[in-house]
C-alpha cells in the first residue's frame, strides 16, 4: 500500500503542532494543563516540575518532526527518535489499563492525543525508510549506467 506524500505530511504535521502545543501549555502554565487534560488529575497529584519536564520533551518532539520536514537526509532519524518516544508513551498507557491501575475507557479517551501520534509517527517514519531506500536504489542504477 503507497501512502502519498500529502497523507504523511498531514501525519508530521499533526504531531508537530500536538506536540507544540502541548510543550507550550505545559511550559506556560502546567496547573492549567493539569486540570484542563480530561483524566491527567486521576493519575496523580500535581507537580509543575514533572509537567513541564514533560513539556521539554513535547517540544522536542515537535522540533523533531518539523526539522525533518526540511532536513531530508536527517528524516529517519528525528522522526524514528521522536517515534521510539511516542510508541514508548502510548505503551505505557496500555500498560496502566493492563495492570488495572486505569479502565479500558481510558484507550479512547486517550487515543487522538496518545496512541495516534504514535501511529502517525511509525507511518511518517517507514515512509522515509522506504523514500530513502527507492532514492538509494535510484543513485546506484544512475552510477552503474554512467
Amino acid at each position: 500500500m503507497q501512502i502519498s506524500k500529502s497523507v504523511i505530511l498531514g501525519m508530521v504535521w499533526f504531531n508537530t503542532l500536538l506536540a507544540g502545543w502541548l510543550s507550550i501549555y505545559m511550559l506556560y502554565d502546567p496547573e492549567g494543563w493539569y486540570f484542563f487534560v480530561p483524566g491527567v488529575t486521576d493519575t496523580g497529584m500535581y507537580n509543575q516540575h514533572f509537567i513541564r519536564d514533560i513539556g521539554i520533551i513535547q517540544g522536542f518532539i515537535a522540533l523533531a518532526f518539523a526539522v525533518g520536514v526540511w532536513k531530508r537526509s536527517r528524516r529517519i532519524e528525528l522522526w524514528a527518535a521522536a517515534t521510539l518516544w511516542l510508541i514508548a508513551h502510548a505503551v505505557f498507557h496500555l500498560w496502566e489499563v493492563a495492570v488495572g491501575i486505569c479502565s479500558s475507557s481510558v484507550i479512547l479517551r486517550d487515543f487522538p492525543a496518545v496512541s495516534l501520534p504514535a501511529i502517525f509517527g511509525i507511518f511518517a517514519t517507514l515512509w522515509a525508510v522506504r523514500q530513502s531506500t527507492a532514492l538509494s536504489s535510484q543513485q546506484r542504477a544512475t552510477a552503474i549506467r554512467a
